[in-house]
């Protein structure tokens, strides 16, 4: 039987964890109340750029440092504003740290055991520090989705029920993960459920109430190959999560709590994130620093393009929507964005790239400043 914990720390030698300590970072920094700071964001973005207005689409991530912020780029990788997530980072070998779902934006803080959500301002082009949200544990990933905030941490995932006076700062459900040692990758919603990845060679499900919250354990998947090593990166939509099996060099379809398609990678190595839209999944693989092409379709997984893009450094995250893509990665020193054009074919064509002083940038989402399609 595979040790549980050495699978774990492979996996964050492997899956996008930079060699390197995560180094605090000093700033000068200013204190605002939440008017003014809202103001100078909207204010700031307004000023500097109308690329948001005119393409509709911003990407931001997160530096992770000790103090964590949140990076907004347009879409020709020029940083368009600096904004104090009021909370520390540090997480590593984890992906879906930022989320994002029509007016609101999440962002993960590792170190000081929150959430940050944000609120989306259309009118002035910005977003707007909403509030800090407690998780039970250090928090590795997030998602939004029926009226929900779901917080993955290194031994729970728990959900926040969103009103009209936002999210809430006390969990209504709440679950053990099966393992729980700290090897936590990422969440995503499925119908009536959430999907969770464990590094540490566990795919799981939890229930889900009619209202959106966390009801009942966690319940590891059927069918799980029995070569698995390193669940990691997920993507779902509807009742399908693609999750790629990272050191085993494979992508599974997971459906109805089993898995039903396992796909090699091929020539690429350690696949670990991956994102859908469309007819099409795509893998950014940490140790061949590629993006992959696959169709997807019924139970397909069928890898088109090896290659649609080589990544400067050890990617840590990817990001697709509509006809944009951003990758993070980490060299060691610093980290990069890089923001692609995507065809109709799928094809990608660089048109930003960024350098960020800080070793491991952590997450990414696409931010599209249309009302009814963010």
């Amino acid at each position: 039987m595979i040790d549980r914990r050495i699978v774990a720390l492979r996996s964050r030698a492997r899956c996008g964890t930079s060699p390197y300590p995560l180094r605090a970072f000093m700033k000068k920094t200013l204190s605002f109340g939440i008017g003014a700071l809202s103001l100078m964001i909207a204010t700031a973005v307004a000023a500097q750029n109308a690329t948001w207005s005119d393409n509709h689409a911003v990407v931001v991530t997160a530096t992770n440092a000790s103090t964590n912020d949140l990076l907004i780029y347009n879409t020709q990788g020029v940083l368009q504003a600096t904004i104090p997530t009021r909370g520390s980072g540090g997480a590593t070998g984890n992906a879906g740290g930022i989320t994002q779902d029509r007016d609101r934006l999440a962002v993960i803080n590792f170190g000081s055991g929150n959430v940050t959500v944000f609120s989306k301002d259309t009118e002035n082009l910005g977003l707007r520090f909403e509030k800090l949200v407690p998780a039970l544990a250090n928090p590795v990933s997030v998602a939004l989705a029926n009226h929900h905030l779901y917080i993955l941490t290194t031994s729970y995932i728990e959900s926040h029920r969103i009103d009209q006076n936002g999210v809430a700062s006390v969990a209504d459900g709440k679950a053990k993960l099966i393992v729980g040692d700290a090897s936590a990758a990422q969440v995503g919603a499925l119908q009536g459920q959430l999907i969770l990845s464990e590094k540490s060679n566990v795919i799981e499900t939890v229930h889900l109430n009619e209202d959106g919250a966390i009801n009942g354990t966690t319940k590891e998947v059927a069918n799980i190959p029995s070569n698995v090593n390193a669940p990691f990166g997920l993507a779902t939509r509807a009742n399908d999560a693609y999750v790629s099996i990272a050191h085993a060099n494979e992508l599974s379809l997971v459906r109805n709590d089993a898995v039903v398609t396992v796909t090699s990678s091929g020539t690429q190595n350690a696949p670990c994130w991956v994102t859908l839209d469309g007819p099409f999944l795509f893998s950014v693989n940490a140790a061949s620093k590629t993006v992959s092409r696959y169709a997807v379709y019924g139970q397909k997984i069928i890898q088109d393009a090896p290659v649609v893009a080589t990544i400067a450094g050890a990617p840590t995250d990817i990001a697709y929507r509509s006809d944009v893509a951003a990758v993070i990665d980490g060299s060691g020193s610093a980290s990069h964005v890089s923001i692609y054009n995507v065809d109709g074919d799928g094809d990608f064509t660089l048109n930003g790239f960024a350098t960020i002083n800080t070793p491991a940038a952590n997450g990414v989402a696409i931010v599209r400043n249309d009302q009814h399609n963010y």
